[in-house]
């Protein structure tokens, strides 16, 4: 992956960046708030040498600078701890003063400070005061010999002094700190989210697993809960202008061997095929096209539902050859649309959908009709579809964006492949479409004011792809045989 699909998978799961920033802040905020104040009470020596003469200046200044080192791990040593410790008023044992203490030394100078942290102002000031006497007296008694004079003198040249601002916590530098530490926490979350997910999310992703040209890319819709049909105020929404795009590239996929009886499927229930199936028709039958809609999906129906039709007669009753086919089809609307619903619930769909009879059916309907529009199961779930889609000249795959994942896909497209099913191309339903590409289209449909051209007018509206067959344009729907 270049540092482009990073980009992409941290912008596709920006909340999760932003929530990590949220929480980090949070926690840096209330540690903030819990921290105690702390306060660092200062002095500096300077370390000089009473005998050092001019002549060996430089060499005594070197000898000074590694004194000053030593003197810097004496300060933090136990032995002055224990002689602060002795000083009542402090309050303090051995281990609690030298846990306050630290020194540094300035780099290329005789300059050594000590510092003493404590959460008590006061107390950090008066530790600071005994510590610039205690330690010039230790560093006395060492340096000194018994029967001479001291080679190093120490000399308070700044404090003892406190601060009047507590050097911790300091809220600015933590809510950066933490601030930083979510962002990146949550880039890395994102990023490991994004290589784990394995649910499609785009429409390359879409096409690479299936091996199948991209035919359509249904947007999301929260109004299609309510009004799945793309009719009414829907028919002219951004959905069911995807559908009407999805309906001329299915014309044009094969110019030369074009599908007449496409079976509409996908990997798992509950990705949008039924409502596909149905639009599809809708839009197919608004073109002039005379479209049989049949519901192959004998285990769970709902495209008599969708349609506001009868369901208790439909295929599986003519399968069975209870009823002719000619009465188990009914007319949707004013459109040129018929619809076959699945009819009784059979104990054996699959052994049904494959028997001589339902081929017999296929090719009554294909004199019949322009265009057959067959709903079925979902692949992995039975092998209803594939039954189907064998029998077509032709299936149409639809995937979920951001539900059905690439292996899901990929086993549904092999079961068709393998039984040499012509996968006509793939959909992906209920896409995220960028914000720019939705207001285009908005913006271009309040400038046009076009109102929905009336159903008996519709075949003027044909493109030249779209035209339906010579002969059948202008016929009326003739009546399926008994």
């Amino acid at each position: 992956m270049d540092l482009g699909s990073y980009f992409q998978l941290v912008r596709r799961q920006w909340w999760i960046v932003l929530l990590t920033i949220i929480v980090a802040l949070g926690a840096a905020g209330y540690l903030t708030v819990q921290a105690q104040p702390r306060y660092v009470a200062s002095v500096t020596f300077f370390v000089t040498s009473p005998s050092q003469g001019v002549t060996d200046a430089y060499q005594g200044n070197l000898w000074l600078q590694q004194r000053v080192k030593s003197y810097a791990d004496l300060l933090r040593s136990e032995r002055l701890a224990r002689t602060l410790a002795e000083d009542r008023g402090l309050g303090l044992t051995a281990d609690g003063v030298q846990g306050r203490l630290d020194s540094s030394v300035e780099t290329g100078t005789v300059l050594l400070r000590a510092s003493v942290t404590d959460t008590d102002r006061t107390r950090a000031l008066r530790v600071a005061e005994a510590l610039s006497t205690k330690f010039v007296d230790l560093v006395q008694a060492v340096e000194t010999p018994p029967d001479g004079q001291a080679s190093v003198k120490l000399e308070v040249i700044n404090g003892p002094r406190v601060g009047t601002e507590p050097v911790s916590p300091r809220p600015a530098r933590n809510l950066l700190l933490g601030g930083l530490l979510g962002l990146l926490a949550g880039i890395a979350l994102a990023v490991g989210r994004g290589l784990l997910d394995t649910r499609l999310r785009d429409t390359e992703t879409l096409q690479r697993t299936t091996g199948s040209p991209l035919l359509g890319e249904i947007p999301f819709d929260a109004e299609a809960r309510t009004a799945p049909l793309i009719v009414g105020d829907s028919a002219t929404s951004a959905r069911a202008e995807a559908v009407r795009k999805l309906r001329t590239n299915l014309r044009f996929v094969d110019v030369h061997e074009p599908a007449r009886i496409i079976a509409v499927t996908s990997a798992l229930q509950g990705e949008g095929k039924t409502t596909l199936s149905c639009n599809l028709a809708i839009a197919l039958a608004e073109a002039g096209w005379r479209v049989l809609l049949v519901d192959a999906d004998l285990r769970r129906p709902r495209v008599a539902d969708y349609l506001g039709l009868e369901s208790a007669i439909g295929l599986t009753d003519v399968l069975l050859g209870d009823v002719p086919v000619g009465d188990a089809v009914q007319r949707w609307g004013d459109r040129s649309l018929l619809v076959l619903p699945s009819g009784s619930n059979p104990p054996n769909p699959s052994e049904l959908l494959g028997s001589k009879a339902m081929a017999d059916l296929l090719t009554t309907l294909r004199e019949s009709a322009d265009i057959v529009i067959i709903d079925t199961a979902p692949i992995l779930a039975v092998t209803d579809g594939v039954v189907v889609a064998v029998q077509a000249d032709g299936a149409l795959m639809v995937s979920q964006q951001g539900r059905t994942s690439r292996t899901q896909v990929g086993a549904a497209a092999q079961a068709l492949h393998s039984v040499s099913v012509r996968v006509l191309g793939c959909v992906l339903n209920m896409a995220k479409v960028a914000k720019s590409e939705a207001y285009q289209y908005e913006a271009y449909r309040v400038v046009v004011g076009a109102r929905p051209v009336p159903t008996d007018r519709a075949s003027s509206r044909r493109t030249e792809g779209e035209r339906a067959p010579a002969g059948n344009s202008t016929q009326e729907l003739t009546r399926l045989p008994r």
